[in-house]
Order: C-alpha cells, then structure tokens, then sequence
C-alpha cells in the first residue's frame, strides 16, 4: 500500500506536481483543496472569506481533515493538502510525506497566471490566506504548520520547473 502527501504554501507546485505523479505513478489523486473550495462556494464566500469563517467554525475544518483520514487510511493514494502530511503523522498512518514551497513573489506570479488579478490583491490574499490557516491549525489541532520536521522530503520549487521536481520525488521514493 503505498500512500503519499502532498503539502506546502499557495502557489508552491503542489496541484501541478500532484496532477503528474498520478500519471507517472498510475494513482488516484486527490486535492483537498478542492473540497474546501467547493464549500466555500456552497457558502458564497470568497476564499478569503470563507478563511476567516473557518476560524471562528471549526466543524468545516474538522469535517475536511475527516474526509482526508478516510482517503488516508483507505491507502494507495496521492493526497494533496496543506494538513495531509500532519493528518497521516497524528493518526499513525505510513506516508511518504512531501512538503512544496518557494519564494513568495514567485507563489504569487503563479497564482496570477492561473488565477488572474493584480499583484497586490493576490499577494494580500496569499497573506491573510496563511496567517488564517497557521492560526486555526495552531488553534485546532496545536499544529505549528511552519514546522517540517514531518517530512521525507522538501523542495523549493522556486527555480524548478515540474519535470525536475517529479524527478526529484521519484528518485527520493526509489531510495
């Protein structure tokens, strides 16, 4: 049974990493992120918004997390989301676990360019975005989502392009 998470900042690579290891590795692929999406537009929020929500709501994050154990304990998976890597360290469950991040000003281009916008709106969003989940999760579960202590493996992405950082995690999940 071969499990693996996929974690890291707003515009890090993780979908876009996600998306081809599923097809290199022939495994489902989830993005979580996705269902937080959705309810946010169940909600007719903003994700800004439904961020804020959220912190004063903690059942909407405790039901994803919920959702993400299930995925995680089901196996043979690659599990994309900002908590996957701690979800399977807290519940015991073998994870080859990834954390994905780069520099900020780079985060944010690649989030204009598939999601359009104004530099300072989405850096603004990409702020508030982080300072809400470090909160919750801090206030939630007593995550310290800057720590990667959990990880196996962790890239800046920042000066890579997909295919290096595919070949990266490949190489590290032969070893």
């Amino acid at each position: 049974m071969v499990i693996i998470t996929i974690s890291g900042t707003p515009g890090s690579g993780k979908s876009t990493v996600g998306q081809l290891l599923k097809e290199k590795l022939s495994m489902n692929y989830i993005y979580s992120g996705e269902i937080f999406r959705e309810t946010a537009k169940k909600y007719k929020m903003t994700l800004e918004k439904f961020g804020i929500y959220c912190e004063k709501n903690e059942d909407i994050d405790k039901e994803l997390d919920e959702k993400q154990l299930k995925i995680l304990k089901k196996g043979d998976v690659i599990l994309e989301g900002r908590l996957s890597g701690w979800i399977a360290k807290k519940n015991n469950i073998k994870a080859f676990k990834i954390m994905i991040n780069a520099d900020l000003d780079i985060r944010v281009k690649r989030i204009i360019k598939r999601e359009y916008g104004s530099y300072s709106k989405r850096l603004k969003e990409v702020l508030k975005r982080e300072k809400s989940e470090e909160k919750r999760y801090k206030k939630y579960y007593n995550i310290d989502i800057k720590d990667t202590s959990i990880y196996d493996l962790i890239i800046d992405s920042s000066n890579k392009n997909p295919n290096e950082l595919i070949d990266i995690i490949i190489q590290e999940i032969k070893e």
